[in-house]
């Protein structure tokens, strides 16, 4: 099908004399056509990034989009904008199919496009852009019977994923079927949260290697503690060596209707995790990683996106657990950056223990310190617990004087009532920390 798209792009390219260049609806890279012509049209920077890193930048998809190629029926003029790094006029094709916009085709244009009808207004279009856009309408029914396709399939891994242990076998033949093959090689669930699910979603997987499927799972479904819909509890993972960079501060928790996004990527072996590394990072670049939030280093306030890995797993059965793991160790990345912005099972230490905990409110003990007014006392006690209560590390750790931890620890006890010289008090405070970033 990837051959059909190049055939229809080429076409376009050749019609028009430009060079085109396909991508989805969510500026993510498709196909491109070649054309003869000066080095520096072939080369306008918009166009080398999408070819060479597969997608646009997100300056140049708001710029592209305030001119409502989304709503488009018929071709529109983009000028260029060198702010945002467009430095060259396009013509817009949108990509539809029974009226859902599917992807556009980019024409550049160097000025020998500026006469060119595009219709519209009572004008009939140029006879080219009428062929270029029937041309564009069986990109659009490519890109919609792929998009059903993978809905498909991403329906037949989304039950298997919530299946109950008594109704895991079946949904796994029924899985088994729809990938029409028997996979090979281990496989694994990659998790990314949160995730932005539009309305009519039905969106093409990308073009990545060993990515078979993948489904979104509303927040009620998709709870990493072990007791959601059946789901076996995630499976203890060797330790990972501590990290020992400083703690940040306790972020906001997540919003509780986050949906999250669920990929099933298929591994050369157990402990070959490239593949899915991939899809992981491909993921987190798209428009809808986020949930529709803003990028944390905006606000303070909003919440990052991290990508999980669960354990490979031979058999579709195994999914659901490697799911939940996914899961809890893309809820750890979010909540200790260090861990991400990919994190795998294995690697996210205590938090294997906390993500399988049910939510609950901070304890009683502990909701004082974990009030914003008192975060810089919250971060000095968790870094000196995360430092094993050795206060030199801790102080350095910090970039503070020893007596000023002691000091600040003294009024963390204050504020708690506990003695940090107690080890049961020292559990309850590190564990109501770290949890309160879940």
């Amino acid at each position: 099908m990837r051959g059909d798209y190049q055939q229809l792009v080429d076409e376009i390219s050749a019609a028009l004399g430009a060079p085109a260049t396909l991508e989805d609806r969510d500026f993510g890279l498709i196909a491109f056509g070649a054309h003869e012509g000066d080095d520096d049209l072939v080369m306008d920077p918009v166009r080398t990034r999408s070819i060479l890193q597969r997608r646009s930048t997100a300056a140049v998809r708001a710029w592209f989009e305030a001119f409502g190629i989304a709503r488009a029926t018929t071709a529109l003029r983009i000028p260029p904008d060198p702010a945002a790094g467009v430095f060259k006029g396009r013509i817009c094709l949108p990509v539809r199919h029974r009226g859902i916009v599917h992807g556009y085709v980019w024409l550049l244009d160097d000025g020998h496009l500026t006469d060119l009808e595009l219709g519209g207004g009572g004008t009939p279009p140029d006879p080219r852009i009428e062929q270029a856009m029937e041309s564009a309408a069986g990109i659009g029914a490519l890109l919609a019977a792929e998009a059903r396709a993978g809905a498909e399939l991403g329906d037949l891994l989304r039950a298997l994923l919530l299946s109950r242990p008594g109704e895991r076998s079946s949904a796994a033949a029924a899985l088994h079927d729809g990938l029409r093959s028997a996979p090979d090689a281990p496989l694994m669930v990659v998790a990314v949260t949160p995730w932005d699910v539009p309305e009519a979603d039905q969106a093409p997987l990308p073009n990545l290697p060993g990515l078979l499927a993948a489904c979104t799972l509303p927040a009620e479904n998709a709870s990493a503690n072990g007791s959601t819909n059946g789901a076996e509890a995630p499976r203890p993972a060797p330790s990972a060596p501590a990290a020992r960079r400083t703690t940040p501060a306790p972020p906001p928790r997540a919003t509780a209707d986050a949906p999250s996004l669920a990929a099933l990527v298929r591994l050369r072996s157990p402990s070959s995790l490239a593949a899915a590394h991939t899809v992981a990072e491909h993921l987190l670049r798209s428009p809808r990683a986020g949930g529709g939030l803003a990028p944390s280093g905006a606000d303070s306030r909003t919440l990052p996106v991290a990508a999980g890995l669960g354990t490979p797993v031979r058999e579709l059965t195994g999914l659901p657990t490697s799911w939940h793991e996914a899961l809890a160790a893309a809820r750890a990345a979010r909540a200790e950056p260090r861990l991400g912005p990919v994190a795998e099972w294995a690697a996210i230490g205590s938090y294997r223990l906390l993500t399988g905990l049910p939510s609950a409110e901070p304890d009683s003990t502990v909701r004082p310190l974990l009030a914003p007014a008192h975060s810089e006392l919250a971060r000095t006690a968790e870094v000196f617990l995360d430092c094993a209560g050795q206060a030199g590390r801790a102080a350095q750790a910090l970039g503070i004087h020893r007596q000023t931890l002691y000091y600040r620890l003294g009024r963390v006890e204050k504020l708690t009532g506990l003695d940090l010289d107690e080890g049961g008090d020292r559990l309850l405070l590190h564990m109501a920390l770290k949890t309160a970033r879940l």
